[in-house]
Protein backbone atom coordinates (compact mmCIF):
# COMPACT_ATOMS: atom_id res chain seq x y z
CA UNK A 1 0.00 0.00 0.00
CA UNK A 2 1.65 3.81 -0.81
CA UNK A 3 1.34 6.73 0.30
CA UNK A 4 -0.44 9.18 -1.65
CA UNK A 5 -0.92 12.60 -1.66
CA UNK A 6 -5.25 12.63 -2.59
CA UNK A 7 -6.97 16.01 -3.40
CA UNK A 8 -4.14 18.07 -3.48
CA UNK A 9 -4.36 21.12 -6.27
CA UNK A 10 -2.56 23.18 -8.20
CA UNK A 11 -2.69 25.83 -10.81
CA UNK A 12 -0.01 24.89 -13.25
CA UNK A 13 1.74 27.30 -15.35
CA UNK A 14 1.05 27.54 -19.12
CA UNK A 15 3.58 26.65 -21.12
CA UNK A 16 3.77 26.29 -25.25
CA UNK A 17 2.19 23.36 -26.52
CA UNK A 18 2.69 23.12 -29.71
CA UNK A 19 3.57 20.93 -33.03
CA UNK A 20 5.63 21.97 -36.25
CA UNK A 21 5.53 19.15 -38.90
CA UNK A 22 7.70 19.40 -42.04
CA UNK A 23 6.37 17.93 -45.07
CA UNK A 24 8.64 17.49 -48.10
CA UNK A 25 7.11 17.40 -52.13
CA UNK A 26 8.13 18.24 -54.96
CA UNK A 27 7.96 21.52 -56.31
CA UNK A 28 10.65 24.58 -56.75
CA UNK A 29 12.17 27.40 -54.24
CA UNK A 30 12.01 27.36 -50.32
CA UNK A 31 10.03 29.47 -47.85
CA UNK A 32 10.29 29.92 -44.54
CA UNK A 33 7.20 29.99 -42.40
CA UNK A 34 5.81 31.49 -38.79
CA UNK A 35 2.79 31.70 -36.70
CA UNK A 36 2.61 33.59 -33.12
CA UNK A 37 1.55 32.62 -30.65
CA UNK A 38 2.01 29.17 -30.12
CA UNK A 39 -0.58 29.41 -27.40
CA UNK A 40 -3.66 31.39 -26.86
CA UNK A 41 -6.67 31.16 -24.29
CA UNK A 42 -10.34 32.06 -24.75
CA UNK A 43 -13.43 32.57 -23.12
CA UNK A 44 -16.78 31.56 -24.42
CA UNK A 45 -18.15 35.04 -24.70
CA UNK A 46 -16.80 38.68 -24.68
CA UNK A 47 -13.97 40.36 -26.01
CA UNK A 48 -12.00 37.09 -24.91
CA UNK A 49 -13.61 34.90 -27.57
CA UNK A 50 -11.43 35.91 -30.56
CA UNK A 51 -7.72 35.36 -30.79
CA UNK A 52 -5.23 37.25 -33.34
CA UNK A 53 -3.04 35.20 -34.80
CA UNK A 54 -0.14 35.96 -37.05
CA UNK A 55 1.79 34.76 -39.77
CA UNK A 56 4.88 35.68 -40.85
CA UNK A 57 6.54 35.13 -44.04
CA UNK A 58 10.85 34.87 -43.10
CA UNK A 59 11.47 33.73 -46.53
CA UNK A 60 12.47 34.62 -50.38
CA UNK A 61 9.14 34.46 -52.27
CA UNK A 62 5.69 34.67 -51.49
CA UNK A 63 3.77 32.67 -48.94
CA UNK A 64 0.68 31.12 -49.91
CA UNK A 65 -1.13 29.38 -47.06
CA UNK A 66 -4.17 27.87 -45.45
CA UNK A 67 -6.12 27.23 -42.20
CA UNK A 68 -8.38 24.55 -40.29
CA UNK A 69 -9.50 23.66 -37.21
CA UNK A 70 -9.18 20.65 -35.52
CA UNK A 71 -9.91 19.31 -31.55
CA UNK A 72 -7.77 17.64 -29.49
CA UNK A 73 -8.32 15.21 -27.24
CA UNK A 74 -5.62 12.86 -25.00
CA UNK A 75 -6.19 9.85 -23.27
CA UNK A 76 -4.48 8.45 -20.39
CA UNK A 77 -1.81 6.74 -22.48
CA UNK A 78 -1.19 10.05 -24.34
CA UNK A 79 -2.43 9.29 -27.43
CA UNK A 80 -3.82 12.10 -29.10
CA UNK A 81 -6.98 11.74 -31.16
CA UNK A 82 -8.30 14.93 -33.59
CA UNK A 83 -11.45 15.71 -35.23
CA UNK A 84 -12.63 18.18 -37.50
CA UNK A 85 -14.13 21.52 -35.72
CA UNK A 86 -13.49 24.24 -37.96
CA UNK A 87 -17.68 24.90 -37.08
CA UNK A 88 -16.64 26.26 -33.68
CA UNK A 89 -14.63 29.14 -34.83
CA UNK A 90 -14.93 31.85 -37.25
CA UNK A 91 -11.68 32.30 -39.16
CA UNK A 92 -10.67 35.25 -41.30
CA UNK A 93 -9.18 34.89 -43.85
CA UNK A 94 -8.75 31.27 -44.05
CA UNK A 95 -6.54 31.62 -46.40
CA UNK A 96 -3.83 34.25 -47.96
CA UNK A 97 -0.92 35.17 -49.23
CA UNK A 98 1.93 36.85 -46.94
CA UNK A 99 4.19 38.71 -48.78
CA UNK A 100 8.52 38.17 -48.77
CA UNK A 101 8.87 40.05 -45.26
CA UNK A 102 5.53 40.83 -44.90
CA UNK A 103 2.81 39.29 -41.96
CA UNK A 104 -0.87 38.06 -42.19
CA UNK A 105 -3.05 38.48 -39.47
CA UNK A 106 -5.58 35.65 -38.55
CA UNK A 107 -8.33 36.13 -36.65
CA UNK A 108 -9.55 33.29 -34.72
CA UNK A 109 -13.56 33.90 -33.09
CA UNK A 110 -15.34 31.24 -31.45
CA UNK A 111 -19.05 30.95 -32.31
CA UNK A 112 -19.29 27.26 -30.69
CA UNK A 113 -21.27 26.41 -27.62
CA UNK A 114 -21.33 29.33 -24.86
CA UNK A 115 -22.58 27.19 -22.34
CA UNK A 116 -19.37 24.73 -21.97
CA UNK A 117 -18.79 23.12 -19.05
CA UNK A 118 -15.27 22.54 -18.85
CA UNK A 119 -12.08 23.61 -21.41
CA UNK A 120 -11.86 22.38 -25.01
CA UNK A 121 -8.17 21.92 -26.92
CA UNK A 122 -8.05 22.56 -30.46
CA UNK A 123 -5.22 23.19 -33.05
CA UNK A 124 -4.81 26.14 -35.96
CA UNK A 125 -3.66 24.47 -38.57
CA UNK A 126 -1.40 26.59 -40.83
CA UNK A 127 -0.22 25.03 -43.93
CA UNK A 128 1.79 26.15 -46.19
CA UNK A 129 0.56 25.30 -49.94
CA UNK A 130 2.75 24.94 -52.83
CA UNK A 131 3.40 27.13 -55.73
CA UNK A 132 3.93 25.30 -59.59
CA UNK A 133 6.89 27.34 -60.52
CA UNK A 134 7.46 25.65 -64.20
CA UNK A 135 3.94 23.82 -65.02
CA UNK A 136 6.15 21.64 -67.85
CA UNK A 137 8.88 20.55 -65.98
CA UNK A 138 10.10 17.60 -65.41
CA UNK A 139 12.71 15.22 -63.05
CA UNK A 140 14.17 14.69 -66.50
CA UNK A 141 14.17 18.26 -67.61
CA UNK A 142 17.35 19.63 -65.29
CA UNK A 143 16.98 22.05 -62.27
CA UNK A 144 13.60 23.64 -62.69
CA UNK A 145 12.51 21.04 -60.17
CA UNK A 146 13.43 20.59 -56.77
CA UNK A 147 12.66 19.52 -53.19
CA UNK A 148 10.83 22.16 -51.40
CA UNK A 149 10.18 21.75 -48.02
CA UNK A 150 6.56 22.84 -46.75
CA UNK A 151 5.76 23.77 -43.37
CA UNK A 152 2.48 22.98 -41.70
CA UNK A 153 2.58 24.69 -37.83
CA UNK A 154 -0.12 23.66 -35.18
CA UNK A 155 -0.71 26.73 -32.61
CA UNK A 156 -2.95 25.35 -29.39
CA UNK A 157 -5.92 27.10 -28.98
CA UNK A 158 -7.47 26.65 -25.57
CA UNK A 159 -11.32 27.92 -24.74
CA UNK A 160 -12.36 27.74 -21.20
CA UNK A 161 -15.67 28.60 -19.47
CA UNK A 162 -15.41 32.03 -17.70
CA UNK A 163 -13.43 31.42 -14.39
CA UNK A 164 -12.46 27.70 -14.76
CA UNK A 165 -9.57 26.04 -12.69
CA UNK A 166 -7.89 22.85 -12.81
CA UNK A 167 -8.03 20.81 -9.65
CA UNK A 168 -5.07 18.48 -10.02
CA UNK A 169 -5.13 14.96 -7.85
CA UNK A 170 -2.48 11.79 -7.50
CA UNK A 171 -4.73 9.24 -7.60
CA UNK A 172 -1.65 6.36 -7.26
CA UNK A 173 1.99 6.29 -7.36
CA UNK A 174 3.87 2.69 -8.04
CA UNK A 175 7.53 1.51 -8.19
CA UNK A 176 8.22 0.47 -11.63
CA UNK A 177 10.69 -0.31 -14.39
CA UNK A 178 10.09 2.18 -17.10
CA UNK A 179 11.61 2.90 -20.15
CA UNK A 180 12.72 6.76 -21.30
CA UNK A 181 11.19 8.33 -24.03
CA UNK A 182 12.66 6.81 -28.05
CA UNK A 183 14.74 8.99 -30.16
CA UNK A 184 13.00 9.76 -33.02
CA UNK A 185 15.32 8.57 -35.93
CA UNK A 186 14.67 8.71 -39.60
CA UNK A 187 13.51 5.22 -40.35
CA UNK A 188 15.54 5.58 -44.05
CA UNK A 189 18.27 5.90 -41.81
CA UNK A 190 17.74 2.41 -40.70
CA UNK A 191 15.99 0.57 -43.74
CA UNK A 192 12.67 1.05 -42.05
CA UNK A 193 13.64 -0.32 -38.83
CA UNK A 194 12.16 1.23 -35.89
CA UNK A 195 15.58 1.78 -33.24
CA UNK A 196 15.64 -0.47 -30.19
CA UNK A 197 13.38 0.87 -27.19
CA UNK A 198 16.27 1.92 -24.67
CA UNK A 199 16.99 -0.05 -21.73
CA UNK A 200 14.53 0.23 -18.65
CA UNK A 201 15.57 2.03 -15.62
CA UNK A 202 14.36 2.30 -11.91
CA UNK A 203 11.54 4.39 -11.77
CA UNK A 204 7.54 5.34 -10.93
CA UNK A 205 4.75 5.26 -12.57
CA UNK A 206 2.19 7.83 -11.86
CA UNK A 207 -1.62 8.54 -11.85
CA UNK A 208 -3.14 11.68 -12.02
CA UNK A 209 -6.74 13.32 -12.35
CA UNK A 210 -8.00 16.80 -13.12
CA UNK A 211 -11.54 17.16 -11.84
CA UNK A 212 -11.51 20.94 -12.35
CA UNK A 213 -12.92 22.50 -15.34
CA UNK A 214 -9.73 23.77 -16.97
CA UNK A 215 -7.26 21.35 -18.03
CA UNK A 216 -3.58 21.69 -16.83
CA UNK A 217 -0.11 21.51 -18.12
CA UNK A 218 1.97 18.89 -15.69
CA UNK A 219 5.54 20.37 -17.27
CA UNK A 220 4.62 23.57 -15.81
CA UNK A 221 5.13 22.37 -11.88
CA UNK A 222 7.83 21.29 -9.99
CA UNK A 223 7.60 17.43 -8.97
CA UNK A 224 8.91 15.98 -5.44
CA UNK A 225 9.23 12.35 -4.74
CA UNK A 226 9.32 11.07 -2.01
CA UNK A 227 9.86 7.71 -0.84
CA UNK A 228 12.45 4.69 0.63
CA UNK A 229 14.84 2.77 -1.22
CA UNK A 230 15.53 -0.94 -1.74
CA UNK A 231 18.38 -0.74 0.90
CA UNK A 232 16.41 1.36 3.60
CA UNK A 233 17.48 4.48 2.77
CA UNK A 234 15.34 7.73 2.74
CA UNK A 235 14.59 8.82 -1.21
CA UNK A 236 13.54 12.63 -1.97
CA UNK A 237 14.28 13.80 -5.58
CA UNK A 238 12.64 17.07 -6.70
CA UNK A 239 12.08 17.03 -10.74
CA UNK A 240 12.15 21.18 -12.35
CA UNK A 241 9.76 21.71 -15.14
CA UNK A 242 12.89 21.48 -17.99
CA UNK A 243 13.14 17.37 -16.97
CA UNK A 244 9.20 16.84 -16.59
CA UNK A 245 9.07 18.67 -20.15
CA UNK A 246 12.06 16.04 -21.18
CA UNK A 247 10.26 12.83 -19.41
CA UNK A 248 6.93 13.65 -20.45
CA UNK A 249 6.21 16.39 -22.95
CA UNK A 250 3.87 19.30 -21.97
CA UNK A 251 1.70 16.57 -19.97
CA UNK A 252 -1.27 18.04 -21.36
CA UNK A 253 -4.15 17.08 -18.22
CA UNK A 254 -7.88 16.97 -19.67
CA UNK A 255 -10.65 18.77 -17.20
CA UNK A 256 -13.47 17.33 -15.85
CA UNK A 257 -12.07 13.74 -14.65
CA UNK A 258 -9.20 13.56 -17.30
CA UNK A 259 -6.85 11.12 -15.93
CA UNK A 260 -3.04 10.33 -17.50
CA UNK A 261 -0.55 8.38 -16.45
CA UNK A 262 3.12 9.39 -16.39
CA UNK A 263 6.16 7.27 -15.99
CA UNK A 264 9.34 8.82 -14.11
CA UNK A 265 12.81 7.47 -13.57
CA UNK A 266 13.85 7.84 -10.50
CA UNK A 267 17.71 6.58 -11.07
CA UNK A 268 17.54 4.56 -7.80
CA UNK A 269 14.99 1.79 -7.30
CA UNK A 270 12.28 2.20 -4.40
CA UNK A 271 10.84 -0.21 -1.70
CA UNK A 272 7.03 -1.27 -3.33
CA UNK A 273 6.20 -2.10 1.03
CA UNK A 274 6.90 1.59 1.62
CA UNK A 275 4.82 5.09 1.14
CA UNK A 276 5.97 6.88 -1.89
CA UNK A 277 4.99 10.41 -2.20
CA UNK A 278 4.10 12.84 -5.00
CA UNK A 279 3.70 16.66 -4.67
CA UNK A 280 4.00 19.57 -6.71
CA UNK A 281 5.61 22.57 -6.34
CA UNK A 282 5.84 26.03 -8.31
Amino acid sequence: MFGVRRGRSVALAISVFAVALVIMAVAGAAWAMRVSPMVSELTTTGAGSAARIEVGNVGSVALPFETRITRMDIDANGNVTETDADDDFLVFPPQGLVPVNGRQVVRVQWVGDPKIETSHAYYLWVRQLPVATDPTATPESGGAVSVQVLYTMKALIVVAPPGAEPKVEVVSVTPALVSPPAPEIDPTLTNGQAAPPPPAEPGIEIVVSNTGKRYALMSGATWIVEGTDTAGQPFRREYDSGEISKTVGVGYLAPGGGKRTFKLPTGTALDPAKPVTLKFGR
